[in-house]
């Protein structure tokens, strides 16, 4: 069952909710927040010597909701890949020296910004070293390591393979570390991240050693040491209710063992870093939105006010996402599509759910939206975006405003 299912038929608490703000709605619960880092950073801590997590601010930049990771795990910090996620990694209270940047065919001025901020540079290919070398160079770099293999719930969220435009293929990874040594460079780490969403334990056994296999073979020829070593993130959560959850106890366990099979020496072994988003962040949040039209036509369809602009998951994946009714839940008697008010036909967030009753103005929430829901919601059709809600048991404030109409077009200067 859903962590927050219990959570959802409170139709008083909603009703209260959007009746101030309106919808569609973004909320997060902040208890399911602290629950998630807690459970990562205790795994970690009884498992590992030295760790490091960064969150990937990717999957959520609002500043409010990292400082409530922070609440929970002061000594998290970020996983960056832009200026702006830099920024909203500082405005979160965290330091950019806590930050790995990651970008990919990264510009000049991108690398100006990480450089003069402090961030640890993560070099997703050897031309890259190139150009960073033209603005200046860090004490220690990393390599983005491609280890000819990947993994995810859905194609488009692979990071690793032959396909995946990012990272160094492992063949060709030493080359890269040699070109730094010969710029002077003397400090290193290392970072592999080959996909989004898994929750296969035993394929995050089977990146960690070709990450530890290519780490010994790098630091055995060219005599260098690293200082840490990042596994990227990936790590899912589940979307269904048949799916089961990762077991991060059991898992870094088990990681543990590998990871000092090979660094015997726990006090002189690289730092294990991670950057978790999708589970720290995911299951957390959920979109509160109101039922705009029913049409029965060629298949049922349930109209609502958050479409593809507002979660733009399922038209962009094929992501499929739990849908409750707020307040109580009968028994499901229709099937239908649930589709936004966007002009595409790919404009679904459910195809062929079968779902309790309903009329117009009912609430619905869409679960598990925490994650690369806000931060990949748009404009398209010029609908402004949903506030952002927290929510702490019965009380809630805003963490964002609802965008206006006028907003969007405040740059136009008309």
């Amino acid at each position: 069952m859903h962590p927050l299912r219990e959570l959802i038929k409170n139709k008083k608490l909603f009703s209260e909710i959007t009746e101030k703000h309106g919808t569609p709605l973004y909320i997060y619960e902040r208890q399911r927040i602290h629950e998630n880092v807690t459970m990562l950073s205790n795994a970690l801590s009884n498992n590992f010597e030295n760790f490091h997590i960064c969150y990937a601010i990717k999957s959520n930049s609002n500043p409010h909701l990292i400082r409530t990771m922070r609440e929970a795990f002061p000594a998290i910090g970020g996983d960056c890949s832009s200026p702006g996620e830099i920024y909203a990694a500082e405005l979160s209270g965290i330091s950019p020296s806590e930050c790995i940047y990651t970008g990919n065919y990264e510009s000049k001025s991108d690398f100006i910004d990480a450089l003069t901020k402090g961030c640890n540079i993560n070099l997703d290919d050897i031309t890259s070293l190139s150009r960073l070398n033209e603005v200046g160079l860090p004490e220690r770099v990393s390599f983005r390591m491609n280890p000819g293999f990947g993994g995810g719930s859905y194609s488009g969220i692979i990071t690793g393979g032959r396909d995946a435009k990012f990272g160094i293929p492992s063949e060709k990874i030493i080359d890269a570390y040699k070109s730094a040594k010969k710029l002077g460079i003397k400090r290193f780490g290392l970072q592999c991240m080959c996909g989004s969403g898994n929750l296969d334990e035993e394929f995050f056994e089977e990146v960690l050693s070709a990450i530890l296999d290519n780490a010994r073979r790098i630091e055995s020829e060219l005599k260098i040491n690293f200082e840490f070593i990042s596994m990227g993130g990936g790590f899912g959560i589940p979307y269904q209710d048949e799916q089961a959850p990762l077991n991060f106890s059991k898992m870094f366990e088990k990681l543990a063992k590998i990871y000092y099979s090979v660094y015997s020496n726990k006090s002189l072994a690289p730092s294990l870093w991670l950057e978790p988003g999708k589970s720290i962040i995911a299951d957390a949040g959920f979109i509160i939105s109101r039922v705009t039209g029913l049409k029965n036509s060629y298949k049922n369809f349930v109209g609502i006010d958050a479409g593809m602009e507002t979660l733009m998951r399922p038209a962009l994946y094929g992501a499929k996402h739990r849908i409750y009714k707020v307040g109580d839940h009968g028994d499901d008697e229709i099937t239908a599509d649930f589709t936004g008010q966007i002009c595409e036909n790919t404009d679904r967030i459910a195809t062929d759910r079968s779902f309790p009753p309903l009329k117009e103005n009912d609430l619905i929430a869409i679960m598990d939206a925490g994650a690369y829901g806000y931060s990949m919601s748009h404009n398209f059709n010029t609908r402004p975006r949903s506030a952002e809600i927290l929510l702490d048991k019965s009380s809630f404030k805003e963490i964002r405003k609802r965008e206006t109409i006028e907003n969007i077009f405040s740059l136009c200067d008309i």
